[in-house]
């Protein structure tokens, strides 16, 4: 078990809000490390169009034979590779996911992101990103497809909820004064 890296494992449905509070936690000092990440370089390993469709087939097939917990495996040396002794991962979906953490970093946090449905849909059409949802009914099947391989059960076990349902600095500002605590904690 590694004892010298604080790690903060984020969890929360597309469109929480995951991505700032990464952005805030970099801005401070931590590396990212993201789930989304290695799924979206699976699917282009794979030759496929970055799209919903293909990059959730490909989330839900790296699962089927790899287990639920592939993906964090994957991270792992990722994690461990970085100089930083501070690390936000982003995008947690399981609980063996969140096993595999807890098991392997000893200053693991696990936090979920909240927001409300209508919130994050309207984020999410903002963003553009390519595998993001252009209509309510593909956004809704993502939901779905996401709480479907747990990620409800980690959301609901998480150590903290942060919700953000304001503006991109006021969470930024909740952020980073959850980070400061947590850190001056495991510091202890």
């Amino acid at each position: 078990m590694n004892v010298d890296k604080f790690v903060v494992g984020l969890a929360g449905m597309p469109g929480a809000g995951k991505t700032v509070f990464v952005e805030a936690a970099v801005a401070v000092g931590y590396a990212k490390v993201s789930m989304g990440d290695v799924i979206r370089e699976e699917t282009m390993r794979r030759g496929l169009e970055l799209n919903p469709q293909n990059v959730g087939k490909v989330m839900l097939d790296l699962r089927k034979t790899g287990g639920d917990n592939v993906v964090a495996e994957l991270c792992v040396p990722k994690i461990e590779e970085h100089v930083s002794d501070r690390i936000v991962i982003d995008g947690l979906r399981s609980l063996s996911e969140v096993s595999v953490f807890k098991a392997g970093f000893a200053g693991f946090k696990l936090v979920a992101v909240h927001a409300s449905s209508e919130v994050r849909f309207a984020r999410l059409s903002r963003r553009g990103r390519s595998d993001d949802p252009k209509d309510f009914d593909t956004f809704l099947e993502r939901d779905l497809r996401e709480l479907s391989v747990g990620l409800g059960n980690v959301i609901a076990l998480s150590e903290h909820v942060l919700v953000n349902d304001s503006s991109i600095e006021a969470f930024k500002t909740v952020v980073e004064k959850y980070l400061e605590q947590a850190e001056a904690k495991w510091k202890q």
